[in-house]
């Protein structure tokens, strides 16, 4: 009996299963966000190398140098990079005396000598200095809205550098008639939920004037900056490339060795097993 009443248990569940399984489903409504949102336009960057494949290429020191003016003129009055450190910059070809003189110019929090919170200039050993002391904090002075840190932006979203260099540029005046604009938010189709509460950094050309001269545009601006935190997220880009570089030019010849290596020592047992075969032939005909 217990058997009968298990059995009728799951042939009824199995009923169920393919019953549901071959019921027409509801159809899905489409997300207008979804259609609206655009994937990051592909760019050609200097430090993905030959053929923007990313396996060979360096950073263009210059080019670090602008993205940094840009940062620290446009992005730091929100965004921190607090996980690169001043001294970190002799990377982007800056000297000793240079890197001091920016570390100064920023105030780092301390503690006094009576325990009490204060602050002091910079050191080359010291990080670059968090804009808010706390989330709290950031979302009180940004109406609500959190500026992260841009020390790993190009590491942490998709197709980083180009994820960065589509943003900064996409935002748009025009509004999908099938999107309603949330109050305080800007349209932008490169962003994930195609509403943001940055408004457009890059705001127009001639907006920071380059120390080296470089004609300052929107495009010339994304560029610099995408790459400068292409930088921050990765610094040993160019080491981790030559590396892996020098690693497979040293198995491509390790791999030519053995093969040769392997023809010289079977040659002589391939020769041996020729010569006994000829002589057994010899034998059997005699």
């Amino acid at each position: 009996m217990v058997r009968l009443g298990a059995l009728v248990v799951g042939l009824f569940f199995c009923i169920a299963v393919l019953w549901g399984a071959v019921q027409p489903r509801e159809a899905v409504a489409p997300d207008p966000v979804k259609e609206v949102v655009q994937h990051p336009e592909k760019m050609v960057w200097a430090h993905n190398g030959i053929g923007n494949l990313g396996i060979t290429g360096t950073f263009d020191r210059k080019q670090l140098q602008r993205g940094f003016q840009v940062y620290r003129e446009v992005c730091s009055a929100c965004h921190s990079i607090n996980r690169v450190a001043f001294r970190d910059l002799a990377a982007l070809g800056f000297s000793e005396a240079e890197i001091k003189a920016i570390a100064v110019s920023y105030d780092i929090p301390s503690i006094d000598d009576a325990g009490e919170p204060t602050t002091r200039k910079g050191t080359p050993a010291d990080k670059f200095p968090l804009v808010y002391p706390n989330e709290a904090a950031a979302r009180a002075a940004q109406n609500g809205a959190y500026p992260p840190d841009l020390s790993l932006m190009t590491k942490a979203r998709e197709d980083g550098t180009n994820y960065v260099h589509s943003l900064l540029l996409g935002y748009r005046d025009e509004v999908p008639k099938t999107l309603t604009a949330p109050e305080g938010l800007y349209y932008n189709p490169w962003f994930h939920s195609a509403f943001i509460a940055m408004p457009p950094p890059l705001a127009a050309d001639e907006q920071v004037t380059y120390a080296d001269g470089t004609k300052g545009t929107r495009a010339q601006y994304a560029a610099d900056v995408s790459t400068f935190l292409t930088w921050t997220a990765e610094p040993k880009l160019e080491a981790r490339k030559s590396t892996g570089v020098a690693a497979v030019i040293y198995l491509l010849i390790l791999t030519a060795l053995g093969y040769l290596s392997y023809k010289k020592v079977w040659a002589d047992v391939k020769g041996d097993a020729r010569r006994k075969g000829a002589h057994s032939n010899v034998v059997d005909k005699v």
